[in-house]
């Protein structure tokens, strides 16, 4: 691979259309901009990070989370573009200069596809067809489709919602570069080939629209993936920066929102963000602290952490920099985490066994993953049922409830059991709720 055809402005979808400019914004603050404007991503407001969506604490959303990692990754990007620059001057005034918009562009979209409950919600929507009702649909089903709906991931949403032309919509979904779109791939997989974590970037739907984006930004299949039937890319390299971008925050900023809600004290929270320093460093921090009359704990705390995102940063741009050959050439190299130094690497698995432990397992995450379940589970049946039968009244009820964008009466069963899935991750958390207790009779409007 080469960054002169890596990094394309061509529009998906608008790829014969030059448009007129009325401003002096390039096409990839266009993407950016798309997406902040844009009803999928206000949504993320609604929809549960980690912990339960705030009462009077606030912690993160799916939102506040995107717009985080958007800021780490375009410094991520950009500090990677003055490294490299040095190296390859050829690239000066290039759209190589850019990447740090494009990667905080795919950031901003890298949750855009979770549904309600995130993996929770995954979860409910897999196993409603690989152990549930939706098993007796198997056989009406074409092996594509089934390997799509029963290992259903987030990551391939997010490109299917970008991509996808629903009803009503401009061709092309949301018309972003070609360049954005694959930087958002962080499993450039068929899901008849998932990775070894079940993982996959694209649905059958989709299959074309990415093989077609490879193509263009000349983005290799990996060894021993000829075939149609076993369809494996190598990353954008640029994917690299997102990973590292979200992995960053969700770790350092749940082990804050986890000192907010007391579910870890002061003292395990120093002790963990300062393992990521030698001792000149932590002293550095504390003193810091004390010349700053700093005695708020919260502030403290923010002030850690900022410092380890500081670090973790610039440890992953370097650890980008020095690989780039290998990222060039698609060999996999696991995450920039994993190759940040032993200190930093220890530090933040600390981090992740404590997280795994105190906030993920805590009562108040579990309480969430297993309501959500149950109500993602009973709209998959409810839903689905209505789609297989669409003849009958009560079904007819259903449907017209289903926004008009989604293909829900089409002659194809795949279609309108696809069009189910788009209609229920469309939805906020508080939205699958409420339309949950509507439909069984649990509430009732107010009029």
């Amino acid at each position: 691979m080469n960054w002169q055809q890596l990094i394309s402005n061509k529009r998906f979808g608008q790829e014969e259309r030059h448009a007129t400019r009325h401003d002096d914004r390039s096409e990839f603050k266009r993407d950016y901009d798309r997406l902040i404007f844009s009803a999928p991503f206000r949504r993320l407001q609604n929809k549960t990070q980690v912990f339960p969506l705030p009462g009077s604490i606030f912690v993160h959303n799916r939102l506040t989370h995107s717009l985080e990692v958007a800021s780490v990754g375009r410094s991520l990007g950009d500090d990677v573009a003055a490294r490299l620059l040095t190296r390859h001057p050829e690239l000066r005034g290039t759209m190589f200069e850019e990447i740090g918009t494009i990667v905080s562009a795919a950031c901003l979209a890298h949750d855009m596809g979770n549904p309600p409950f995130g993996h929770s919600g995954e979860k409910a929507i897999q196993t409603f067809f690989s152990e549930g009702p939706g098993l007796a649909l198997k056989n009406q089903l074409t092996p594509e489709f089934w390997d799509d709906i029963t290992h259903f991931e987030g990551n391939a949403y997010a490109f299917r919602l970008l991509t996808h032309r629903f009803k009503g919509r401009r061709a092309g979904g949301f018309v972003m570069t070609y360049t954005t779109l694959a930087s958002i791939v962080k499993y450039p997989y068929a899901s008849s080939v998932p990775s070894k974590k079940g993982k996959f970037g694209f649905f059958n739907t989709e299959t074309a629209d990415y093989v077609k984006i490879a193509n263009e930004l000349g983005i290799p299949r990996t060894k021993g993936s000829e075939t149609e039937n076993n369809l494996r890319y190598a990353r954008h390299p640029l994917v690299y920066l997102v990973e590292a971008a979200d992995d960053i925050c969700y770790e350092i900023m749940d082990i804050e929102d986890a000192h907010k809600l007391k579910l870890i004290t002061y003292e395990e929270t120093e002790r963990l963000l300062l393992n990521y320093f030698d001792e000149t460093g932590k002293n550095g921090i504390k003193q810091r602290l004390i010349d700053e009359c700093v005695t708020d704990t919260n502030e403290k705390v923010v002030y850690l952490r900022s410092c380890v995102i500081g670090t973790l940063e610039r440890l992953c741009v370097e650890a980008f920099v020095e690989h780039e050959d290998q990222l060039l050439a698609g060999e996999p190299i696991g995450s920039l985490i994993d190759l940040i130094p032993e200190r930093e690497r220890q530090a933040y698995r600390q981090c992740m066994e404590l997280s795994v432990e105190r906030i993920y397992r805590s009562k108040p995450v579990l309480d969430v993953e297993l309501s959500g379940y149950k109500i993602i589970e009973n709209l998959m049946q409810t839903f689905i049922n209505a789609a297989i039968h669409p003849d009958q009244f009560h079904s007819k009820q259903l449907i017209n409830r289903v926004s008009s964008q989604y293909h829900i009466h089409d002659d194809d069963l795949e279609t309108r059991v696809m069009a189910v899935i788009d209609y229920l991750c469309g939805m906020t958390d508080v939205f699958a709720l409420e339309v949950y207790q509507r439909i069984n009779g649990l509430s009732l409007p107010i009029v």
